[in-house]
């Protein structure tokens, strides 16, 4: 019977958040059915935008499963982004240092594995700070985003700086030999869309069937209680910290291989708290990533269409975004009012 009425909230809350945007677009001077109609045509109308769709689908819903873990264990890691930031970096310095001793394969299979490696300790990092210096994750968190754009823009306008000039577009693009393959001539990789898929795989078995993500979940529900039931409270903490860390930063060297081929100042394009609404949205059911992830990755290229054939902001994406997160985080809330305090 809960699961019925939270269900119902759930598709309430979606309802509204459909008629508001509704309105948004009216007082914007648009037709709501015109607005669809080319969001589904610029994300599926043809083969190189429905590769797109895919190309931003993959790193995004790598991280959401490396945000579903720590969000199991109760924690709000804000410091994702930089996490995206810090593995492009380290891809980056692996290239660059193996580009001309290993044959292209080694080099990109170094380059992503040292992607996860910078986004783990980057993550680390922030769990470091949050369970020994009792820093909140949040704040941790978007004080290492800062430290790892800057380090980012150091990078690009100084030490790897493009042969005579520093600009906003990057270092210098990487040789074709060390860009990921591609479906034809679109820019969906296939490799990363198996990385993206193995993410989710591993997350669901992990979170739903192992001894680990029953600690994962207990440490989440009840840190205390936890602690007292013999769980090593820190040890879960700081491994959901590396293991997010770890997934965002691969999704990072995948920004950097699969689709700038160079480092850029804002190598993450915002994934991360695109990621964020993702897994506020999925809870903690790691089944609805992929769907999830999937509607906001076609949401973000098909709006791309609205300036050219509307005349409208394409900005008006993170509208719908924030407007569906709204009201779903209120229906979630409401049906919780609703069923009454929880005897703790």
């Amino acid at each position: 019977m809960t699961l019925n009425r939270t269900l119902t909230y759930q598709i309430g809350a979606i309802v509204m958040a459909l008629v508001v945007t509704m309105i948004i677009i009216l007082l914007a001077g648009a037709s709501p059915i015109a607005v669809f109609t080319e969001i589904v045509s610029g994300a599926f109308g043809t083969p190189g935008q429905f590769a797109r769709v895919i190309a931003t689908l993959a790193p995004l819903l790598i991280i959401s499963c490396g945000l579903l873990f720590t969000f199991t264990a109760g924690l709000y890691n804000l410091g994702i982004e930089g996490q995206i930031a810090f593995g492009g970096i380290a891809t980056t310095f692996m290239l660059r240092l193996t580009q001309d001793s290993f044959p292209p394969a080694i080099a990109l299979t170094l380059a992503i594995l040292a992607g996860g490696v910078g986004g783990m300790l980057w993550g680390v990092f922030a769990g470091v700070l949050n369970i020994y210096g009792r820093i909140n994750e949040i704040f941790a968190g978007l004080g290492l985003n800062f430290l790892a754009d800057g380090l980012a823009l150091y990078l690009v306008f100084g030490p790897w700086k493009r042969p005579g000039v520093a600009s906003m577009s990057g270092t210098e693009q990487f040789p074709e030999s060390l860009w990921l393959p591609t479906f034809g001539n679109t820019d969906a990789s296939p490799i990363a869309l198996l990385i993206a898929l193995l993410a989710i795989a591993t997350t669901i078995v992990v979170l739903g069937r192992t001894r680990f993500g029953l600690k994962l979940r207990a440490v989440g529900q009840n840190l205390r209680a936890s602690y007292v039931l013999g769980i090593p409270s820190v040890r879960q903490l700081l491994s959901s910290f590396a293991i997010c860390g770890a997934f965002a930063g691969i999704a990072g060297a995948l920004q950097v291989v699969a689709v700038f081929h160079r480092l850029i100042p804002n190598i993450s394009s915002g994934l991360g708290f695109l990621a964020l609404l993702v897994t506020l949205l999925a809870g903690m059911n790691a089944w609805l990533l992929l769907p999830i992830a999937f509607f906001f990755s076609a949401l973000n290229i098909g709006s791309l269409q609205l300036p050219l054939d509307l005349n409208l902001e394409s900005s008006l994406a993170g509208v719908i975004q924030g407007t569906l997160v709204l009201f779903v985080i209120l229906g979630k809330g409401l049906s919780e009012w609703k069923r009454g305090p929880v005897a703790r």
